[in-house]
Protein backbone atom coordinates (compact mmCIF):
# COMPACT_ATOMS: atom_id res chain seq x y z
CA UNK A 1 0.00 0.00 0.00
CA UNK A 2 2.71 2.36 1.07
CA UNK A 3 4.54 1.65 -2.05
CA UNK A 4 1.41 2.53 -4.65
CA UNK A 5 1.06 5.96 -2.41
CA UNK A 6 4.32 6.67 -3.03
CA UNK A 7 4.10 5.47 -7.04
CA UNK A 8 1.10 8.16 -7.03
CA UNK A 9 2.80 10.99 -5.60
CA UNK A 10 5.76 10.81 -8.13
CA UNK A 11 3.42 10.44 -10.79
CA UNK A 12 1.53 13.71 -9.98
CA UNK A 13 4.85 15.32 -9.37
CA UNK A 14 5.79 14.28 -13.11
CA UNK A 15 2.32 15.56 -14.35
CA UNK A 16 2.67 19.46 -12.57
CA UNK A 17 6.32 19.41 -13.36
CA UNK A 18 5.03 18.75 -17.58
CA UNK A 19 2.21 21.48 -16.87
CA UNK A 20 4.51 23.96 -15.55
CA UNK A 21 7.46 23.56 -18.15
CA UNK A 22 5.00 23.35 -21.18
CA UNK A 23 2.46 26.27 -19.84
CA UNK A 24 5.57 28.15 -18.91
CA UNK A 25 6.52 29.59 -22.88
CA UNK A 26 8.24 33.23 -22.49
CA UNK A 27 9.04 33.66 -25.79
CA UNK A 28 7.42 34.77 -29.15
CA UNK A 29 7.93 31.95 -31.92
CA UNK A 30 7.31 34.52 -34.66
CA UNK A 31 5.76 32.18 -37.11
CA UNK A 32 2.43 33.43 -37.13
CA UNK A 33 0.98 36.48 -37.34
CA UNK A 34 -2.28 38.30 -38.04
CA UNK A 35 -3.65 42.17 -38.56
CA UNK A 36 -2.92 44.63 -35.94
CA UNK A 37 -6.59 45.83 -34.23
CA UNK A 38 -6.11 49.49 -35.60
CA UNK A 39 -4.39 48.93 -39.21
CA UNK A 40 -5.25 45.16 -40.80
CA UNK A 41 -2.90 45.79 -43.11
CA UNK A 42 -0.21 46.03 -40.54
CA UNK A 43 1.26 42.61 -39.34
CA UNK A 44 1.41 41.43 -35.59
CA UNK A 45 2.39 38.14 -33.87
CA UNK A 46 -0.76 35.96 -33.14
CA UNK A 47 0.22 35.39 -30.11
CA UNK A 48 0.51 38.98 -28.59
CA UNK A 49 -2.76 39.86 -26.29
CA UNK A 50 -4.04 42.99 -26.87
CA UNK A 51 -4.41 45.22 -23.70
CA UNK A 52 -5.33 48.71 -24.40
CA UNK A 53 -6.92 50.80 -27.34
CA UNK A 54 -7.12 54.47 -27.91
CA UNK A 55 -10.55 55.19 -28.99
CA UNK A 56 -12.34 58.36 -29.75
CA UNK A 57 -9.19 60.53 -31.11
CA UNK A 58 -8.96 60.92 -34.21
CA UNK A 59 -5.62 62.22 -34.52
CA UNK A 60 -3.44 59.60 -32.92
CA UNK A 61 -4.89 55.64 -32.55
CA UNK A 62 -2.88 53.35 -30.93
CA UNK A 63 -3.28 49.52 -29.53
CA UNK A 64 -0.85 48.04 -26.74
CA UNK A 65 0.24 44.50 -27.07
CA UNK A 66 1.73 42.42 -24.42
CA UNK A 67 4.44 39.49 -25.42
CA UNK A 68 6.37 38.05 -23.20
CA UNK A 69 9.97 37.78 -23.37
CA UNK A 70 10.39 40.83 -25.91
CA UNK A 71 13.41 43.51 -24.21
CA UNK A 72 13.14 47.31 -25.23
CA UNK A 73 17.34 46.98 -25.41
CA UNK A 74 17.19 44.23 -28.21
CA UNK A 75 14.99 46.26 -30.50
CA UNK A 76 12.84 44.57 -32.63
CA UNK A 77 13.67 41.04 -34.20
CA UNK A 78 14.68 40.61 -37.31
CA UNK A 79 12.24 38.34 -38.48
CA UNK A 80 9.37 40.75 -37.20
CA UNK A 81 11.00 43.27 -39.53
CA UNK A 82 10.96 40.94 -42.63
CA UNK A 83 7.35 40.05 -42.25
CA UNK A 84 6.37 43.95 -41.67
CA UNK A 85 8.10 44.42 -45.38
CA UNK A 86 6.57 41.38 -46.92
CA UNK A 87 3.12 42.61 -45.43
CA UNK A 88 4.21 45.77 -48.01
CA UNK A 89 5.30 47.78 -45.17
CA UNK A 90 8.39 50.81 -46.00
CA UNK A 91 9.90 51.45 -42.67
CA UNK A 92 11.17 55.35 -42.33
CA UNK A 93 14.52 54.82 -41.82
CA UNK A 94 15.35 58.72 -40.76
CA UNK A 95 12.50 58.50 -38.14
CA UNK A 96 12.89 55.84 -36.67
CA UNK A 97 15.18 54.73 -33.90
CA UNK A 98 16.62 50.79 -32.19
CA UNK A 99 13.30 49.92 -30.22
CA UNK A 100 10.87 52.82 -32.27
CA UNK A 101 10.73 52.37 -35.54
CA UNK A 102 8.36 54.25 -38.46
CA UNK A 103 7.15 52.30 -41.33
CA UNK A 104 5.01 54.08 -44.39
CA UNK A 105 2.15 51.98 -46.47
CA UNK A 106 0.30 54.28 -48.79
CA UNK A 107 -1.50 57.21 -47.14
CA UNK A 108 -1.26 55.61 -43.92
CA UNK A 109 2.02 56.02 -40.99
CA UNK A 110 2.88 53.17 -38.32
CA UNK A 111 4.83 53.99 -35.22
CA UNK A 112 5.89 50.52 -33.57
CA UNK A 113 7.31 50.62 -30.35
CA UNK A 114 9.03 47.90 -28.35
CA UNK A 115 8.88 48.30 -24.66
CA UNK A 116 9.79 45.44 -22.26
CA UNK A 117 6.86 42.39 -22.66
CA UNK A 118 5.01 44.70 -24.36
CA UNK A 119 4.96 46.71 -27.80
CA UNK A 120 2.59 49.20 -29.53
CA UNK A 121 1.47 49.68 -32.69
CA UNK A 122 0.59 53.77 -33.46
CA UNK A 123 -1.34 54.97 -36.93
CA UNK A 124 -1.29 58.30 -38.07
CA UNK A 125 -2.87 59.41 -41.03
CA UNK A 126 0.43 60.60 -43.57
CA UNK A 127 1.00 64.25 -42.89
CA UNK A 128 0.80 64.09 -39.17
CA UNK A 129 2.78 65.25 -36.60
CA UNK A 130 5.27 62.31 -36.42
CA UNK A 131 5.64 60.86 -32.85
CA UNK A 132 9.25 60.79 -31.32
CA UNK A 133 8.91 61.38 -27.21
CA UNK A 134 6.35 61.79 -24.86
CA UNK A 135 9.13 63.48 -22.52
CA UNK A 136 8.50 67.31 -22.53
CA UNK A 137 11.86 68.09 -21.89
CA UNK A 138 13.03 66.75 -25.01
CA UNK A 139 12.86 68.83 -27.80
Amino acid sequence: MRRQSWLHALLLFGIVVMLITGCGKSDSSWTTFEGAANEKTFPVPKEANRTDRNVGNTKIDYVRYSMNGLKEKESIPDVYLEKIKEWGWREITDESEDASRVFEKQNRIIHLTIHDNYFTVTVLAKGKATVKSTDSTKP
